[in-house]
């Protein structure tokens, strides 16, 4: 007699959509998320007020003039400061589960590592883009009727204003996204903070002391450097265009989170 055993049936599956709802939930429930964003719309904010106002005052009183000068921009400073803040919730999103252990029970829930880290950099990329591009519009329309005090307001109606303005949060993601990369890459919250700021900032200052030929042909190839060209409404020197520039800094983002990709399924939790 042979004995027939029952087939089994496939193990449920939490699906994509399932695992999105799940990061989606764990990402808004941290107070980390609320602060980042309470800081970047604060300083997004103050900055463009700031330096609006200070302009207005120059060009009133004929310290400066208009010659060169980038309305735009001079309104979307403040997403310089609000950048320290997405990078930081971007290696959190990620560091911080494996700093408290949390991450064993998601691996546990869902063996498929990849997917969760798709998810979460879904998830956060989403998040970040629609604040990013909130932020950046409002900074946009706060400093531009400051500075129509000064007859120095540009409008979205100019499609250079409409692209740097949109680019705003699309830089923002961009770098927020390589914050991402870089705690999924380290997974220690300090370590992963540390090469943030590192490859951003540091990496500028160090290509500056190079010799002048190599520093010439490095700098405009720095994240923050070439990103930042998706700001300008007024040409600069740099080799990049805005487009081009913002692919380079999500090269570096792109990069981090690859390296990341392929490392999540040989490691240990």
């Amino acid at each position: 007699m042979t004995a027939t055993l029952a087939a089994r049936p496939p193990a449920p599956t939490i699906g994509f959509p399932n695992l999105l709802r799940s990061e989606l939930t764990k990402l808004r429930s941290v107070r980390s998320t609320w602060w980042t964003a309470v800081f970047a719309a604060l300083a997004t904010i103050a900055v463009s007020v700031i330096i609006c106002v200070q302009w207005r005052s120059n060009l009133l009183s004929g310290k400066d003039s208009l010659d060169g000068f980038d309305a735009t921009l001079t309104s979307l400073n403040g997403l310089y400061l609000a950048q320290i803040a997405a990078g930081t919730l971007g290696v959190l999103v990620m560091s911080s589960e494996y700093g408290t252990g949390m991450i064993r029970a998601t691996m546990a829930a869902v063996p498929q590592r990849r997917a969760v880290l798709a998810a979460k950099g879904v998830v956060f990329a989403g998040c970040t883009l629609l604040v990013g591009e909130l932020l950046s519009f409002a900074g946009f329309a706060i400093g531009q009727a400051i500075l129509s005090g000064a007859h120095a307001s540009a409008s979205l109606t100019d499609a250079d204003a409409l692209r740097a303005t949109v680019g705003g949060g699309l830089y923002l993601t961009a770098v927020g996204l390589l914050g991402f990369g870089l705690g999924a890459l380290i997974r220690h919250t300090a370590g992963a903070l540390s090469a943030f700021f590192g490859i951003l900032f540091a990496s500028t200052v160090v290509v500056d002391l190079l010799p002048t030929s190599w520093r010439n042909a490095l700098i405009d190839y720095m994240p923050a450097n070439a990103g930042s060209q998706i700001l300008t409404t007024v040409p600069t020197h740099s080799a990049l265009g805005p487009w081009a520039g913002l692919g380079v800094l999500c090269g570096y983002a792109a990069a981090a989170i690859a390296v990341a990709t392929v490392l999540i399924t040989r490691r240990d939790v």
